[in-house]
């Protein structure tokens, strides 16, 4: 069996503690890492060990297809040295395909965005021919919602926030056109965004096993929840 291993490290302040986390879903896994002062040496110690505990259980990683991918802000720019894996060097690109997302070095959404616009505009092309065949709103109204904004707000909670005002506008296009097809009004963007985040965070809340339930605190009142406080933007 051949598995392929993602690896994308996350480069902070030294200030902060190093950790490594590995992600599995199905046959892929993904390792993150967090790198400090530049010691790379407890990381790459997560990854031998994770090679060996598959040659052991008869794995083997495919190394042609595990991907490096390193998050870096510092200003000054750090060579970091390749992967290896049983000798062989781990290509590193410059962004990778998580359980359907596009995630980038850089942590914006363009590329992610790009992926998205481009897949629903192919579903358009039968939402037209659905029109043509005089199917009526309502069944144009499912096919819609069930092949093409199913498409558009894919894990919109996570990237919906930091969707760029191009890339919101090109996404806003494929719901214009359509409504226009449908013959009714859609959601915009904006509102998609909102609806599926206020369900998420309720749904979130009133899950006590949630991983993300202790970032909600209610306010003194005990009727609202406080907005959360982030470093940075």
């Amino acid at each position: 069996m051949n598995r392929s291993l993602k690896r994308m490290i996350p480069l902070q302040s030294p200030r902060q503690r190093s950790t490594n986390h590995m992600v599995k879903f199905a046959d892929d896994t993904t390792q993150v890492g967090l790198i400090t002062k530049n010691d790379e040496t407890h990381y790459r110690k997560e990854i031998n060990l994770l090679t060996t505990w598959c040659r052991d259980h008869n794995l083997l990683l495919n190394v042609s297809k595990t991907k490096e991918m390193v998050v870096d802000f510092r200003k000054s720019l750090t060579e970091h040295p390749p992967l290896t894996i049983d000798g062989a060097a781990v290509e590193r690109v410059s962004s990778t395909k998580f359980l359907g997302v596009h995630i980038s070095e850089d942590l914006s959404w363009a590329t992610n965005s790009a992926s998205l616009v481009k897949k629903a505009q192919r579903r358009l092309y039968f939402l037209r021919k659905l029109k043509k065949a005089r199917a009526p709103i309502p069944i144009l109204k499912t096919f819609y919602q069930g092949t093409i904004e199913s498409i558009l707000s894919s894990c919109i909670t996570v990237w919906g926030s930091s969707c760029t005002a191009h890339s919101r506008k090109r996404l806003q296009r494929i719901f214009n056109t359509a409504g226009k097809i449908i013959g009714a009004p859609l959601p915009s963007v904006q509102d998609t965004y909102t609806t599926r985040l206020t369900r998420k965070a309720t749904s979130i809340v009133s899950d006590t096993s949630h991983p993300a339930h202790g970032l909600f605190s209610l306010l003194p009142s005990g009727k609202r929840y406080g907005s959360l406080r982030c470093r940075t933007t």
